[in-house]
């Protein structure tokens, strides 16, 4: 009697994409990683550097924000960086959040990337990596420079072999971070001559800027300081990162992108948004007790002001 043969396993059908679909993933820098338009952000920002836009970098702090930023991408058209702080991966953790932003952008038609915003340390950058994000910022700003240098250099030295860009910040962005420190009181300029060493010494592949504005929410009427931009811009190659930019005007983050940035980071705008549509239903349905009918319109209102953005950044249309 023969012996049985063995169960053939069923192979995944392998997925045909159109001709003109991966000319346009050659485009956008297209990592395949199963279905996924998982992507870091070194080429994202170097192809908007070539491009003369930037790339909008939205916090997100739950589910709904990761539902409604990658709503407002696919809309668009648009590249996009979903980041996360220090403050609200411990309110939950790394792996969750890294999670949520892998299934959105299994699903997603747009090039994604997963980034730690504001990173703490060293361990919490590679915990990141661990958890699989595609990029980490290391935050040295509030340390001596030369503290800083060596700080970020450590955190390049591990990610630069396996491929994830790190971001590094030099200067003081004002205001306070998440559940960070609060600044004040300091020069809020990058000095150009400190950042073309900096970025020599450190191999960082992108540098957020201190060029006037302010993390959380302006008291008056925000202004970035375009010249010192430009001086920094003239000495580096490098993409550059404007942080706190809720509440600027769109003008000036258009000239910004003129002089050379290339991510511009939004938090506090998509707090607001959401918590304006939640209470508003709320208000007008004081009885309800299931969070998703609030979150809804919550999450609609992320949506138009990603949307939004990411027109005046010049991001539409580029995925």
């Amino acid at each position: 009697m023969p012996s049985p043969q063995p169960k053939r396993q069923k192979r995944n059908p392998v997925q045909w994409v159109p001709s003109e679909e991966r000319a346009r993933r050659d485009r956008v820098g297209y990592v395949r990683k199963g279905s996924h338009m998982l992507v870091t952000t070194k080429d994202m920002l170097l192809k908007a550097q070539e491009g003369h836009y930037a790339v909008g970098a939205f916090n997100v702090e739950n589910l709904e924000f990761v539902m409604a930023v990658i709503a407002a991408a696919e809309e668009r058209h648009s590249p996009v960086i979903m980041q996360t702080t220090p403050g609200t991966v411990k309110y939950a953790s790394l792996d969750y959040f890294a999670a949520m932003c892998k299934v959105a952008a299994e699903a997603a038609s747009v090039p994604v990337a997963i980034h730690l915003d504001h990173g703490d340390g060293f361990d919490r950058c590679i915990q990141a990596m661990h958890a699989g994000y595609t990029s980490v910022m290391i935050d040295g700003s509030h340390v001596a420079f030369e503290d800083n240098i060596a700080l970020t250099a450590s955190v390049t030295k591990v990610a630069a072999p396996i491929g994830i860009p790190v971001e590094a910040e030099l200067g003081k962005v004002g205001g306070k971070e998440d559940d960070g420190p609060a600044v004040a009181g300091e020069n809020p300029y990058t000095d150009p001559d400190q950042a073309e060493e900096f970025v020599a010494r450190t191999g960082c592949t992108s540098l957020a800027v201190g060029v006037g504005t302010a993390h959380g929410v302006y008291k008056g009427t925000p202004h970035i300081e375009q010249g010192v931009l430009k001086a920094i811009r003239s000495r580096l190659d490098i993409p550059l990162v404007l942080h706190g930019t809720s509440g600027v005007p769109d003008d000036q983050v258009a000239e910004a992108i003129a002089n050379g940035i290339c991510k511009v980071n939004y938090a506090t705008e998509l707090r607001q948004a959401f918590t304006r549509g939640y209470m508003a239903y709320m208000a007008e349905n004081p009885d309800c007790f299931d969070p998703k009918k609030p979150s809804r319109p919550g999450m609609a209102e992320i949506q138009a002001v990603v949307a939004s953005h990411m027109d005046n950044l010049g991001s539409s249309n580029r995925a």
